[in-house]
């Protein structure tokens, strides 16, 4: 008993790391694939690279200590509650990345301030992956 929590109290900060990791590899990718295909003149103008540049800046955000609360409290909840669901982990971190844009205007935004389409899906997507990435490493067997 003393054992497995003292290997809980390692493999949870290790696991959430790797996924943070694997989060930002993926916001990384996917936002620099969307920068290049705009540049490339496959998708819109000059306003579409300006939204994809805005992206790689949110994307910068994420390595900020704020933007880390709401996938610890996620991982708090389903280590307490002892949640196996993969998709709790899953649809958990695409909410709380995804959701980033909001909570880094510090609240509801008006529609004029709202940011790109493309953020909102390479976060979630990155989200996605982190929440994923932990179930596969630690929250499956919660």
């Amino acid at each position: 008993m003393i054992l497995r929590t003292i290997g809980r109290l390692i493999l949870v900060p290790v696991a959430f790391g790797i996924a943070a990791v694997v989060a930002i590899f993926v916001a990384m990718m996917l936002g620099l694939e969307k920068i290049t295909a705009a540049m490339a003149g496959r998708e819109g103008g000059a306003e579409t690279v300006e939204a994809y540049w805005e992206i790689a800046i949110q994307g910068g955000l994420l390595l900020a200590g704020l933007t880390i609360v709401p996938a610890v409290l996620l991982v708090i909840v389903g280590e307490v509650a002892r949640i196996r669901s993969w998709l709790y982990y899953m649809i958990g971190g695409g909410l709380s990345l995804g959701l980033l844009p909001i909570a880094m205007a510090g609240g509801m935004p008006d529609a004029a301030a709202m940011p790109p389409a493309a953020l909102w899906q390479v976060l979630a997507t990155a989200g996605f992956a982190g929440g994923l990435t932990y179930w596969l490493l630690a929250g499956r067997t919660a």
